[in-house]
């Protein structure tokens, strides 16, 4: 019995790395196709550079004090700091694209320069993206800056699932100005 299974384990092996080769390609795909031209929308633009001007000022404190804040609003009916961020246009075109994607997208959040949400789709659990890779490794990258996450199983939904992010800049000069991060449907891209 070890034998046969010691004998298989190469093929599962190579099953996988195969399958993971497509699923990069799916989602690489995927992002030119469907995300990158998001990150081109007014409302997104718009929300992101007027939140860059009125959080200019915000140093690590205020940064923190607005996360905890968020944080502890999740899962509760008063909102003052999600609200604003939820309930906004940029918020509005990230649900339309959530639900025009037909399952394939899960979530989909903008933050500012500073790492800050703009605009989500629905709740995130924290405000600040800052200290995650989704931000810290794609906004110091420029306009090219691009990750993706590995696929996970979403113990909640029971779906696997990445995440995509990308810069997006202001079309008028070229500047990064924030990101954008989507969650996506593994098995929806297979």
């Amino acid at each position: 019995m070890f034998r046969r299974v010691s004998a298989l384990l190469p093929f599962a092996l190579i099953a996988t790395v195969a399958a993971a080769a497509d699923f990069k390609a799916a989602e690489e795909a995927y992002l030119n196709a469907s995300i990158r031209p998001w990150a081109e929308n007014a409302a997104l633009v718009d929300a992101i550079k007027a939140a860059n001007a009125e959080r200019a000022a915000f140093d690590q404190a205020k940064i923190d004090e607005l996360d905890a804040a968020w944080k502890a609003e999740v899962g509760t009916s008063d909102t003052p700091t999600i609200t604003p961020v939820l309930t906004n246009a940029a918020s509005d075109f990230l649900r339309a694209q959530v639900e025009a994607s037909g399952g394939a997208v899960t979530e989909a959040f903008v933050t500012d320069a500073k790492g800050l949400n703009v605009a989500v789709s629905e709740p995130t659990s924290d405000m600040w993206q800052g200290d995650e890779p989704k931000f810290s490794e794609v906004f110091p990258k420029g306009k090219d800056g691009v990750l993706f996450s590995d696929v996970e199983l979403d113990e909640s939904t029971q779906i696997y699932s990445g995440q995509i992010s990308i810069s997006i800049t202001d079309p008028a000069t070229g500047e990064v100005i924030g990101t954008l991060t989507v969650g996506v449907n593994a098995e929806s891209l297979m």
